[in-house]
């Protein structure tokens, strides 16, 4: 495959799926992963994609732009999944809100509560949210990601000063054996850190973690209270949750 095609689909995958790991390159491209990486240098360079550790993302000029512009772009699985959660989210209840897309497709879907106390290390998130008078929005302290996460030492430390009625998770991957996987391991510490300050712990994600691999474990999906996802969850993990305590529910209209 021409280097120009390649760098075409890069480009096309990364602007569908919002990151895309190197694996899944490899995957996708039948190319071997030396390859890969000087594409994504490449690519970086004239400012086509983000690169990270593992894999590479949207550039910072779309990252950056106007969320509650932008939340008319979520996909349509995304937009799904959030009415859903925030259905089920009472009004006047405390929660924490966690970084990522489906998160602020989440954040979207809750203006439609009252009353509502959020925590959130999602800058993104708040810019949606704070436009609902009724709602107290906190931010947590931290470092700034160039995707509007803060995350970080004092995030943790911010966060372990709470306790709330629910924690709303995203994930990179979900394994077959019920591990729950990420890309970044200060992001990780996060995660935790909003899983053991929250009553209820609900993990949203779409259909495409159940088939990606990632490298740092954040812990085991029989940890959370509700899963909430857009298709039927592959035989292996159906298997494996059959006689746990966590709600499934599959998100479709």
């Amino acid at each position: 495959m021409k280097q120009s095609i390649r760098h075409q689909k890069i480009i096309q995958l990364i602007t569908q799926r919002g990151y895309v790991s190197t694996e899944e390159l490899v995957a996708e491209l039948a190319v071997s992963s030396q390859t890969i990486r000087r594409d994504l240098n490449e690519l970086a360079e004239n400012n086509l994609i983000r690169r990270h550790h593992g894999g590479a993302g949207s550039p910072s000029s779309s990252e950056n732009s106007d969320y509650i512009d932008r939340k008319h772009f979520f996909s349509q699985q995304k937009n799904i999944i959030g009415n859903r959660v925030a259905e089920m989210i009472p009004n006047g209840a405390s929660l924490f809100l966690d970084i990522g897309t489906t998160a602020e497709a989440i954040a979207a879907a809750l203006c439609q509560k009252q009353n509502l106390r959020i925590v959130t290390n999602n800058l993104n998130a708040a810019h949606l949210l704070m436009h609902k008078e009724d709602f107290q929005i906190t931010i947590a302290g931290g470092g700034l990601r160039p995707d509007g996460g803060i995350i970080g030492e004092a995030t943790v430390n911010f966060i372990d000063q709470f306790r709330l009625d629910y924690c709303i998770l995203g994930i990179s991957a979900v394994e077959s054996d019920g591990s729950m996987m990420d890309y970044d391991y200060h992001e990780v510490q996060v995660k935790r850190a909003l899983m053991r300050n929250a009553r209820h712990i609900v993990l949203a994600t779409d259909h495409s973690k159940f088939s990606r691999n990632a490298i740092v474990r954040l812990g085991n999906i029989k940890e959370i209270n509700h899963l909430f996802t857009n298709r039927a969850l592959p035989p292996a993990l159906q298997d494996y949750l059959i006689h746990s305590d966590v709600n499934v529910h599959i998100c479709q209209e």
